[in-house]
């Protein structure tokens, strides 16, 4: 394991300041900081991923386009992201991407919690999709995960 690094900071970095977040951040370095995953994790519903498939790049959804990136979750936050942004919606998918063949396209960002998340400012060619995999919605409208691994 690499070290924590800390003061990722400052202009032109990856990680954009935020009062009160501090970073913990272990394991692999992308540009001038750390970051654990390897794996990043999409949700969406299975009518839009199936459009994206036929074309063959993933463009957004309402949300990203509007917020001007792909909104992705690392294993540890796509729980929490689904029960927070889907509540209510069934007959959703998560894709698993590898984060190296994002490039310099993925940023990492303070959001949810002072926590970092990972955004892609642009296109998800489905190239890039390791697998994608249906999740569980209960008749009481609750969520399971599918196995990550």
């Amino acid at each position: 394991m690499v070290p924590a690094k800390r003061g990722c900071h400052g202009a032109g970095s990856i990680f954009p300041s935020r009062t009160g977040c501090g970073n913990t951040l272990p394991k692999i370095q992308l540009g001038p900081c750390f970051v654990s995953d390897t794996i990043i994790y999409k949700i969406s519903p299975r009518q839009a991923w199936d459009m994206a498939q036929q074309a063959g790049v993933f463009t957004g959804a309402p949300i990203d386009v509007a917020d001007g990136f792909i909104h992705f979750s690392t294993a540890e936050q796509a729980q929490e992201t689904l029960d927070k942004h889907f509540v209510g919606q069934d007959d959703l998918v998560l894709a698993a991407v590898n984060v190296s063949s994002l490039g310099d396209a993925l940023k990492w960002e303070v959001s949810r919690g002072c926590a970092l998340f990972p955004h892609l400012y642009g296109d998800l060619p489905m190239t890039h999709v390791i697998w994608t995999r249906p999740i569980t919605t209960a008749s009481d409208g609750t969520h399971t995960m599918p196995d990550l691994t």
